[in-house]
């Protein structure tokens, strides 16, 4: 809980980790402080967990708060540590988020309400029960529409922003570049944005942003940390050369479903006992295999083993 006090310093790339599991299904601890290790040792500026890569949707909630504290251990405030503690249930999230914030967690990423579909006006109640509940733990908002099929308008995200001094900022995963700009011009160009879309992780550092949560740090945490490193320090066009040579990485995280991809090329370097990933994904089929063979060459050297 070093960084919670002063949440502005939680920049760069944060890590959203996947959630391994052993060839039968069970949550894999060991698996998981071996990732988190592996990211520091490489550079991620901060950990997350418990986000979409983690599918925490196909975990209970014991299984979750094992994750989380096996992750703040293991951080142990050497990096910000950002856990998703949202849910579909306001319970399971005022739960998930007092765990977090007993456990040191520095911020807790709480993503809107999935499958509801809540009017602006539900989802200002809902984030202003967790604020309220919690008021001495920043409270990013995660907006997911892709998978949440709801979205956060700028004026609620400005709305919330005034109500509440622990609702610190915002996880933007929107393909709407324009969604970023107005969120910061009506919640103010200090509010602190990380961007969830991989191909808009550096150009949102330009008008203000604070950083990303990438999945493709998962397979590349140099990379992404060096990327944010070189945009700061005024190394644009390095960046920008980053940027590109991450292109076939962030084209294999999808060649099927997230976090499928990922597991299989992370079981592949040995950074994990196995691939498994829960139901209702599969895992990544023969024909994944061989796209995210090529995409894999593609990259280079961007993606370290054990």
């Amino acid at each position: 809980m070093k960084f919670r006090a002063d949440p502005a310093q939680v920049r760069g790339s944060i890590a959203p980790v996947v959630t391994p599991f052993t060839a039968d299904g069970e949550l894999d601890e060991d698996g998981l402080r071996s990732l988190v290790r592996w990211q520091l040792a490489h550079g991620s500026h901060g950990i997350s967990t418990g986000g979409s890569t983690g599918e925490p949707s196909a975990q209970t909630l014991e299984e979750r708060k094992r994750a989380l504290r096996v992750v703040a251990e293991e951080t142990a405030d050497s990096v910000p540590f950002l856990p998703g503690t949202g849910s579909a249930k306001l319970d399971e999230t005022l739960e998930l988020t007092g765990c977090a914030r007993d456990l040191g967690a520095d911020i807790a990423l709480v993503i809107t309400p999935y499958y509801a579909r809540p009017t602006q006006d539900a989802l200002f109640a809902w984030y202003s029960t967790v604020a309220a509940e919690y008021p001495d733990l920043p409270i990013v908002i995660y907006n997911v529409p892709s998978r949440t099929a709801v979205s956060v308008d700028p004026s609620t995200v400005a709305r919330l922003r005034k109500a509440h001094d622990n609702i610190v900022g915002i996880k933007e995963t929107t393909k709407d570049f324009e969604h970023f700009s107005h969120v910061l011009n009506l919640a103010g160009r200090d509010f602190l944005m990380w961007s969830g879309i991989e191909l808009l992780c550096l150009p949102l550092l330009a008008i203000g942003g604070v950083g990303f949560v990438s999945a493709v740090a998962n397979l590349a945490p140099g990379a992404l940390a060096r990327m944010y490193e070189s945009y700061v320090d005024g190394r644009t066009e390095e960046a920008i050369d980053l940027h590109y040579r991450l292109h076939p990485l962030v084209e294999l995280v999808f060649v099927e479903t997230n976090p499928a991809p990922i597991k299989a090329v992370l079981a592949e370097r040995g950074l994990i006992a196995s691939g498994h990933v829960r139901p209702p994904l599969l895992p990544l089929t023969d024909q994944g295999r061989t796209k995210a063979a090529a995409l894999l060459d593609a990259a280079g050297d961007l993606v370290p083993g054990a």
